[in-house]
């Protein structure tokens, strides 16, 4: 890869811990977390570098194409802005005469798999610099490799509307969501305890053995996503958040077999599914945390919510609008998997050779 562009660590000489001055500026700071929940490019970040921070870093361009070594190995995206990020990650950016960025970015995710388990063994799992200076990767013409690249960004250019799509449409009920019950909101409307209108379990753990690769059933733990299995847990219609660790995230899941871990809470409206969804959303879950060791939030402190309960008439007409938004949601969620399957399909057939392009 070295002889493609140009490849180096991050660079970030403090931990965040004990140098807040570093932060809080104008610089994106991307961390190994951001990298691993993007798909194909880095779009958003959740710390940012003061001048300070700066001055001990580096800033990548736009472009640069980020690959985790540590923590979250092997884990690839494309910066969509000038951001620093630590030495946990490379950065490559590759001379434009020799290689295409798209066409290495989709080179480094066929040999993921490979790549993750060269770093495997050591006492915290990681990867350096000198692997991928070492490593050798077939690499075809330029106009070969922007044809490939091509082929697979549209793919990829087409899962990303719909996620677009989707994120857009859920907006849209969140915000009648809000305007009908909280702005709108009417002093006569009877006040109930969150626990009067749902049911509340936590997830189950799931033995090493148990995670398989390309298993049918996604593991679904506090940030989404966590493995896959061939058992499963549920197969209905639910909401579940995190119980521990990363709080404040809200999932829904219509109808599909999953696993869930014991890092979660399982909640079963007994009714009017959409309006809780949402009023769990809107609850700030991650402040019911304070004074313990850990992030936790508790079954029972969920239960205690306090919940202004609408008319019948006003809910049922909300939960008709939402389910109109999320059928469609699901349509373009069936789209995805189709075009993602089709995708990861000819990801190795346009990189071995037996599938080329003209």
């Amino acid at each position: 890869m070295k002889d493609l562009g140009i490849l180096q660590r991050g660079r970030s000489r403090h931990r965040p811990r004990y140098a807040f001055h570093l932060y809080g500026g104008k610089y994106p700071f991307i961390q190994t977390g951001e990298i691993r929940e993007a798909t194909k490019f880095i779009k958003k970040f959740k710390q940012t570098y003061s001048e300070a921070g700066l001055e001990q870093s580096k800033l990548w361009p736009k472009g640069t194409l980020c690959i985790t070594i540590a923590a979250n190995i092997a884990e690839l995206a494309i910066l969509n802005f000038d951001a620093c990020f630590p030495d946990s990650v490379l950065g490559f950016i590759p001379n434009k005469e020799l290689a295409d960025l798209d066409f290495i970015y989709y080179t480094l995710t066929h040999f993921q798999r490979e790549l993750k388990h060269i770093g495997e063994g050591s006492v915290q799992d990681n990867i350096n610099l000198g692997t991928f200076e070492d490593i050798v990767f077939p690499i075809p013409s330029l106009p070969e490799q922007k044809s490939i690249a091509s082929i697979l960004s549209s793919l990829d250019d087409k899962i990303d509307l719909l996620h677009r799509q989707n994120a857009n449409l859920e907006k849209m009920a969140e915000t009648l969501f809000r305007q009908w019950f909280v702005e709108e909101a009417k002093e006569d409307w009877e006040v109930f305890k969150m626990e009067k209108l749902i049911s509340i379990v936590s997830g189950k753990g799931l033995k090493k053995e148990s995670f398989i690769e390309n298993g049918l059933y996604p593991i679904l733990g506090a940030n989404g996503e966590i493995g896959r299995t061939n058992e499963f847990l549920y197969n209905e219609k639910l909401i579940f958040t995190g119980r521990v660790g990363t709080l404040g995230n809200i999932f829904r899941i219509e109808n599909e077999k999953v696993w869930l871990s014991d890092n979660t809470l399982i909640i079963r409206p007994l009714e009017y599914f959409n309006f809780i969804y949402f009023l769990l959303n809107n609850s700030r879950l991650e402040d019911y945390n304070v004074g313990s060791t850990q992030p936790l939030i508790r079954q029972s402190d969920i239960k205690k919510i306090e919940v202004l309960l609408p008319t019948k008439e006003i809910l049922k007409e909300f939960e008709s609008f939402a389910d109109e938004i999320f059928r469609k949601i699901k349509s373009n969620q069936t789209q995805i998997r189709t075009l993602t399957a089709l995708r990861d399909t000819l990801l190795p057939k346009l990189m071995n050779g037996e599938v080329r392009v003209l």
